[in-house]
């Protein structure tokens, strides 16, 4: 096996990703203060250490410096950011409550607290670049194999090889016992993959050539799995499981423990924990900000429903909204009627139902402005599956595979569906189920960086769709 100059140990680069983050906020402190003009005296060296300390636990709480090597530096950065932005609050909290506050520079440590963010990102933008550089020339790899032959097994080794920069180094893909019928699901141009038997592969890990071994194996085969986790055990390789089973029905999982068992979630959310504060904080900054702005233009929408149709200024209709509950979605009304009854008839091109200043706002997606409050009040997200009326909901479950899955998240006012073009009537089967394979792509890929990309493209095409009507 070549080794690099790097050991590919992850506790030592964790170590050295300790050192460099407590010295970066001890050296962005001492440069603010000198350009301040402030002598770096013992309250404010304090200050620096109890940044370093609280960074130190912090960091450890979100597993910042787990191994990041086949993960996005999007996620990286924004787990480090997360946790620095946890220690400014902290220690803005201390100086509060201790009344030292006031000993401190504001333009210093605002200043700090920004230059201690950028320098956390950019140091890790540059490791990470060099990491990668060392890995495409066979420096700081890791040596792999996959047991088992079938498609999740080729795929992935397909990904290994797409992407040296992870520094994993597929040996091959090795047949199992019982199996030797799964090589014919090898396409001729992965037939390279293909290195060899079990018992190769036992050897060579023995021999401590293998790092890293993946098992391909139906869940179904409980068996086999452990027989071969038995032999492995003889090894020191760090062994993965790849199971076989779930393809593209797959929405979000993760390991749990239940006392002494341990069990995979398959139909999860991806927002949960840390992931739930963040896009709570994100919903509540984006519908503040945007009622502030707008609310001039929804005073002046509410007056002009009221002065060209009879009727209420909102109406609002039952809807599905996190796992499944009834929610009440406000929307301006933009029709003659407001349905909410056990059978809704969607709005359809030239549908007599809609006002004329109705159709306006329908067209550019102001009718669903009042759902701001909804987001206020916790019901909906500003970005998410679009809800849809409770009847409709009853009427797609039971013929749209995966439909209710859209309901593991919150509605959103706009989603990864309606960016893309399916918004507005689904009059056809076809229609629903691409937006539903839309939202539920969404779920699976979710981040606060896919939400905000959502919204700049609804702000850029989002609001106006030749569906909406």
């Amino acid at each position: 096996m070549q080794q690099g100059w790097i050991r590919t140990h992850q506790s030592d680069l964790a170590a050295v990703y300790r050192l460099l983050d407590g010295a970066l906020i001890l050296g962005a402190l001492l440069v603010c203060t000198l350009v301040g003009g402030i002598a770096l005296d013992k309250d404010w060296l304090i200050a620096g250490l109890t940044a370093v300390i609280l960074f130190a636990f912090i960091g450890e709480s979100l597993e910042l410096y787990r191994s990041w090597r086949t993960e996005s530096f999007r996620n990286m950065l924004l787990t480090t950011a997360l946790a620095w932005a946890v220690v400014c609050l902290l220690l803005l909290l201390i100086g509060y409550f201790s009344a030292q506050a006031a000993i401190y520079s504001r333009l210093v440590v605002g200043s700090w607290f920004c230059l201690t963010l950028f320098g956390l990102g950019l140091w890790r933008l540059a490791l990470r670049q060099l990491l990668h550089y060392l890995r495409v020339n066979d420096h700081n790899t890791r040596s792999a194999a996959i047991l088992g032959v079938n498609q999740a097994a080729v795929k992935l080794a397909e990904e290994l090889q797409r992407n040296p920069q992870l520094g994993i180094r597929l040996q091959g893909i090795y047949r199992l016992p019982g199996h030797d019928g799964d090589t014919d699901t090898v396409a001729p141009e992965n037939s390279h993959l293909l290195a060899g038997d079990l018992e190769q592969a036992l050897s060579a890990a023995r021999a401590g050539d293998l790092d890293l071994i993946y098992i391909a194996l139906p869940m179904g085969e409980a068996r086999h799995i452990g027989e071969l986790l038995a032999a492995l055990g003889d090894t020191t390789a760090t062994v993965f499981l790849l199971p076989d089973i779930f393809g593209s029905n797959l929405l979000r999982t993760r390991w749990q423990r239940i006392g002494g068992s341990t069990v995979l979630s398959i139909y999860d959310s991806p927002i949960q924990g840390i992931n739930s504060w963040l896009k709570r904080l994100e919903d509540l900054l984006v519908s503040t900000l945007a009622l502030a702005l707008l609310s001039p233009l929804m005073l002046l929408i509410a007056l002009g429903v009221k002065l060209t149709s009879p009727g209420p200024v909102l109406f609002k209709q039952r809807r599905y909204g996190l796992n499944g509950h009834t929610i009440d979605v406000w929307k301006f009304r933009s029709m003659t009627c407001t349905e909410d009854g056990p059978s809704i008839q969607q709005a359809q091109k030239n549908d007599a139902r809609i006002t004329p200043f109705g159709r306006f706002i329908r067209c550019t997606s102001l009718d669903e402005l009042p759902q701001l409050f909804n987001v206020l009040g916790g019901t909906m997200s500003i970005v998410g599956p679009r809800p849809h009326a409770v009847a409709h909901n009853e009427q797609f479950r039971s013929i749209v595979s995966g439909y209710m899955l859209r309901h593991k998240v919150k509605p959103g006012i706009t989603g990864w569906a309606q960016i893309n073009g399916w918004r507005g009537e689904t009059d056809t089967l076809e229609k629903m189920h691409r937006r539903v394979e839309h939202d539920l792509d969404y779920i699976r890929n979710w981040s606060i960086f896919l939400d905000l990309r959502i919204l700049c493209l609804t702000v850029s095409r989002g609001f106006v769709g030749k569906n909406a009507y």
